[in-house]
C-alpha cells in the first residue's frame, strides 16, 4: 500500500515515501499525502526540521505514469505537489537518499535544503531517455545545485551520479557509509542541528537565505539581514542563551 510514513525524533519529523513495490514512484494521491504531511509538520510547533526519505531499495523512482489513465497538466501538477511542498517548506529540510532518485524523484531530492547520500544512491534525471521533457522545475533546481555544465551532462547526456560523484559535484553534502537505517540516523542527527535553534529563528533565517540568494550586491544582503538580527538580539531566546553561554 502506498503511504507516507511519519515518525518523530524529538523535534525532527521523518517523512518516508512508502510505495516499495513501485520503488516509491509518485502517484497524484501519494504526492498529495506528502504535501499534507509537510504542511502538518509546518503547522506543528513541536517540529523544527524535516528528513525526507524513501523505503528501500529506492529513494523515489519518479512519477508513476502507469497510474495515470491520461497525462494532462492537472495530473502532472498533482504529482509535482509533493516535492513542491518540500521545496516551499518553511522548515529546514534534509533528504536522506539511500537509493535511486530518478526523474521526479531527483526533483524530490533537489527540493530539500541538504542531501545526504547512502552508498547505493543514484541521481538520474532520465527525462530525455524516457522521451519526455523535464518538469517540475528540475532544470532550474539542478543547475543551481551543480552548475550548468554538470546539469547539462545529467539532463541532456544522461550522466548518472553515484554517491561519491554526487558528493564531488556538490549535489550531496555527505556520503554516509552503512545501511539505510544508519543513513536516516545520520540525517536525523544532522537535522537536529537546525532543530536546536529557536524554531522561529530557523524559519526566518531560511527565508532570508532564499532572499539573499537572489541578490547581486553584498550591501543589499547587509540591509536585508540587519533588521532581522536586531529583532532576534532583543528576544527572550537570545537573552536566555547568552546568559547560559556566560554561565558556562
Amino acid at each position: 500500500m502506498a503511504d507516507i510514513l511519519v515518525e518523530r525524533s524529538d523535534k525532527v519529523a521523518v517523512l518516508t515515501v512508502h510505495h516499495p513495490e513501485r520503488r516509491n514512484a509518485l502517484t497524484p494521491e501519494l504526492s498529495g499525502q506528502l504535501a499534507a504531511a509537510v504542511t502538518a509538520a509546518e503547522n506543528d510547533p513541536g517540529i523544527s526540521a524535516l528528513v525526507i526519505t524513501g523505503t528501500p531499495p529506492a529513494f523515489c523512482a519518479g512519477a508513476d505514469l502507469a497510474a495515470l489513465t491520461q497525462v494532462r497538466e492537472p495530473e502532472l501538477r498533482a504529482i509535482y505537489s509533493g516535492f513542491l511542498a518540500v521545496a516551499r517548506c518553511a522548515l529546514p529540510t534534509v533528504a536522506a537518499v539511500g537509493g535511486a532518485a530518478v526523474g521526479a524523484g531527483l526533483n524530490l531530492a533537489l527540493a530539500a535544503d541538504v542531501r545526504m547520500a547512502g552508498p547505493g544512491a543514484r541521481f538520474d534525471a532520465r527525462f530525455l531517455k524516457l522521451g519526455t521533457h523535464p518538469g517540475g522545475g528540475m532544470t532550474w533546481m539542478l543547475q543551481r545545485a551543480v552548475g550548468p555544465q554538470r546539469a547539462a551532462a545529467m539532463t541532456l547526456f544522461g550522466e548518472v551520479l553515484d554517491a561519491d560523484a554526487a558528493l564531488a559535484a556538490g549535489l550531496a553534502h555527505r556520503v554516509v557509509a552503512g545501511d539505510f537505517d544508519k543513513l536516516v540516523e545520520q540525517a536525523v542527527g544532522f537535522a537536529a542541528g537546525a532543530a536546536e535553534a529557536p524554531r522561529a529563528l530557523a524559519i526566518a533565517t531560511k527565508r532570508t537565505m532564499r532572499l539573499t540568494e537572489t541578490l547581486t550586491a553584498h550591501a543589499d544582503a547587509v540591509e536585508v539581514e540587519i533588521a532581522q538580527q536586531v529583532g532576534t538580539m532583543n528576544s527572550a531566546d537570545f537573552a536566555a542563551r547568552l546568559a547560559e553561554a556566560r554561565r558556562r
